[in-house]
C-alpha cells in the first residue's frame, strides 16, 4: 500500500505571535507544531506593528494583551490601520466581565483565555488560515 503525503493548509504559513512570556511561547511553539506553521516572535505591541509593516507575508497575528511599550489593544488597532484584513487572535489572562468585547472593539478577530486550550487555539488559527 502506497503512503500519500498530505500537505496541511496551514503548512508554511507565518504566523506572528506576540507574546513577552516565554513559557507561553514555548507552549505555543510545541502546540502548534503539528500546523507545519512558520512561527515568528516579538514581544512588545511596537515591534509587532513594525513586523507587520515589513513582513506582508504574516497571515495570522497572535496578540497578547498586556505588553510592554505598547499593549496589545493599542498594538491590534494599529496592525488593521496597516492590513485591516490581517487576523488577529487575542490570546490574555485577562478574563474579567467586558475584556473580549474590549480586544473585539480593538479589532481583534477572537478572543481566547489564558490557560491556552490547543485544541480550541488551533480551531481558531485553521478557522482563518484554510479560507
Amino acid at each position: 500500500m502506497e503512503t500519500k503525503v498530505v500537505k496541511l493548509q496551514t503548512q508554511g504559513k507565518k504566523v506572528l505571535i506576540v507574546e513577552d512570556d516565554f513559557y507561553v511561547v514555548k507552549f505555543l511553539n510545541m502546540a502548534l507544531k503539528p500546523l507545519q506553521l512558520s512561527l515568528i516572535h516579538t514581544v512588545n505591541g511596537k515591534d509587532s506593528v513594525d513586523r507587520v509593516k515589513n513582513d506582508p507575508e504574516i497571515a495570522l497575528v497572535l496578540m497578547d494583551i498586556k505588553l510592554p511599550l505598547m499593549n496589545g489593544y493599542v498594538a491590534t488597532k494599529e496592525i488593521k490601520k496597516i492590513r485591516p484584513e490581517l487576523p488577529v487572535i487575542a490570546q490574555t489572562a485577562f478574563a474579567l466581565a467586558g475584556d473580549e468585547e474590549k480586544a473585539i472593539n480593538a479589532g481583534c478577530d477572537e478572543y481566547i483565555t489564558k490557560p491556552l486550550n490547543r485544541k480550541k487555539l488551533i480551531t481558531l488559527i485553521q478557522k482563518y488560515l484554510t479560507k
